[in-house]
């Protein structure tokens, strides 16, 4: 059964603490926090304030991704601000091992997040250090986009990856998961799944969490 991680980039922000009542009353596990730079991505989503006042209303686990350029200056901001996992981009952290040592260092889980076009095998050298892989299944920036199918022999070949390796890393799988697609996601070996449309655009979000954590 994976964990369902509904992203709050889809949530409605004129009515977000209703939005977040929603998530902790639901089956959802981890409230899924996406920080966009306007940089990295073509995006500006959120920051820390942002995180810092949501953290006193959410029961379940934050889980931050950094689509941010030198995510290893703001490390030790986004624990302050409530981050329990903390991902950054392989293609944004020019020093890898030292900021996953660093948010680890800190209490947090470290997670490392992938764009569609980067290669697997660029994994190997630190799937010891990472407790998250955040497998982007979209080119990143905007929500609502179409899952990339080629995602599917992505995670096939991490999981393979994980398995050889002993770790205990989860795969988490953030852009276009739909109640269509899920299921094929989970038995290609993915743990978490990042809802975001999925959930906010149904007409009962509620419900349509308890499916994909059905599945």
């Amino acid at each position: 059964m994976a964990l369902i991680a509904p992203s709050m980039l889809s949530a409605n922000f004129l009515h977000l603490e209703k939005d977040i009542d929603m998530i902790n009353n639901s089956e959802a596990d981890w409230f899924h926090l996406d920080v966009m730079d306007g940089r990295f991505v073509p995006n500006i989503s959120f920051g820390i304030p942002v995180i810092q006042a949501m953290k006193r209303a959410t029961k379940k686990v934050c889980d931050v991704h950094l689509m941010i350029e030198q995510p290893e200056n703001y490390v030790e901001a986004f624990h302050k601000a409530g981050a329990d996992v903390l991902s950054v981009h392989i293609e944004a952290s020019i020093h890898l091992h030292r900021t996953l040592q660093h948010i680890k260092a800190l209490g947090m889980k470290a997670g490392v997040a992938v764009n569609p076009h980067t290669a697997i095998n660029q994994l190997e050298a630190i799937v010891q250090e990472v407790d998250v892989f955040c497998l982007m299944s979209v080119n990143p920036g905007f929500g609502g986009q179409k899952f990339i199918p080629q995602t599917i022999d992505k995670i096939k070949a991490l999981k393979q990856m994980i398995l050889a390796s002993g770790s205990k890393a989860l795969i988490e799988i953030d852009g276009g998961v739909t109640l269509e697609n899920a299921a094929s996601i989970i038995a290609a070996g993915a743990d978490v799944l990042v809802a975001g449309n999925t959930v906010f655009s149904a007409a009962d979000p509620v419900a349509a969490i308890a499916a994909l954590k059905q599945l």
